[in-house]
């Protein structure tokens, strides 16, 4: 019995190893650059990504576990077929992998795409990333700052084990956080964060990250000081 409890261990030790070294998130950042987002709100949406992932706050979180690490892709989005990957997978694995992450963001310069707003295309082409990523959770944070008007109704597309946060930016954001609610976010703990403009992109979605990556209890305390009243919505 002795020697097949060994034989046993032995063959799960392969095993164990290799679930150590999968990730334990896969997260893919969709980002609306429509007709609606001016030059400066576009410079402001990929520079606040890039500065809320360089945040000590964010940073401590993306790197909290060694050997556990977090696997990030970024991509832009209008109409139903325009769609540019600004960041392929990276694994973010210490402060040197973060760090070209978000250097090769800011370096990222405006394409003209269509003016149409396809959220459920959004959806289609974050879950098609996901679905190739074996990792614990997989969750995908769209952000825009208005309702779909062309491909697919947001609606029609659900995206099995996966978890979609919505981030909705400027005026009018509390009919269109209702709107990401009902249509949009989808999966087990899924919320909707709320930046008041442009301007509050950074911010939102900082907060936005460390729950993500971290929990709403890490990102409540982490963010106290800058943040003192973000607006939420759980589902």
């Amino acid at each position: 019995m002795a020697g097949v409890r060994a034989i046993l261990l032995a063959a799960l030790i392969p095993f164990c190893g290799q679930a150590a070294a999968e990730c334990r998130l896969a997260l893919a950042l969709g980002m609306d650059v429509s007709g609606s987002v001016d030059d400066v709100e576009y410079r402001q949406q990929l520079d606040g990504l890039a500065n809320a992932l360089m945040s000590d706050a964010v940073r401590g979180a993306l790197l909290a576990i060694p050997g556990r690490p977090v696997r990030i892709t970024a991509y832009e989005w209008s109409g139903p077929g325009a769609m540019r990957i600004l960041l392929p997978w990276t694994e973010i694995d210490g402060a040197v992998t973060l760090a070209q992450a978000a250097g090769q963001i800011r370096q990222i310069e405006r394409r003209e795409f269509p003016p149409e707003t396809a959220l459920g295309r959004a959806l289609e082409i974050g879950g098609g990333f996901l679905a190739e990523q074996p990792c614990d959770r997989r969750t995908l944070d769209i952000s825009g700052d208005g309702p779909s008007n062309a491909g697919p109704h947001p609606r029609s597309v659900t995206l099995r084990g996966v978890t979609v946060n919505g981030l909705v930016i400027g005026g009018g954001a509390g009919d269109l956080a209702g709107y990401y609610r009902a249509y949009v976010t989808q999966g087990p703990n899924s919320f909707v964060e709320i930046a008041e403009n442009f301007a509050d992109y950074e911010a939102a979605m900082r907060f936005k990250l460390l729950r993500e990556i971290g929990g709403l209890a890490v990102a409540a305390v982490a963010t106290t000081e800058d943040t003192p009243s973000r607006s939420q919505g759980d589902q």
